[in-house]
């Protein structure tokens, strides 16, 4: 099963480790560091065409990716019991 993060980008479920609040956790010193870090190694793939509410941390292989989306996490909640037949109604 997949995930869909909006502007047509899919992601195996089984490789998400969490999706979070943009808001809520870059209020941390330690969150907005490690998003800079994961920018600066190239980690970081922006999939928002407006300001990201959310980011999804993916491994993949042992390679991490860190994904920027303009979908609310509780969204983006909701699209993770959904199946992938659904999204064409999303």
């Amino acid at each position: 099963m997949y995930l869909y993060l909006g502007q047509n980008t899919l992601v195996p479920k089984k490789s998400v480790v969490g999706v979070f609040d943009m808001d809520n956790a870059t209020s941390s010193h330690v969150t907005r560091k490690s998003l800079n870090m994961w920018e600066k190694n190239g980690m970081i793939v922006n999939v928002s065409d407006d300001i990201p509410k959310s980011f999804v941390i993916c491994t993949d292989r042992g390679k991490t990716t860190v994904y920027l989306s303009q979908l609310s996490s509780q969204t983006l909640l909701k699209r993770s019991t959904m199946s992938i037949s659904h999204l064409s109604d999303v």
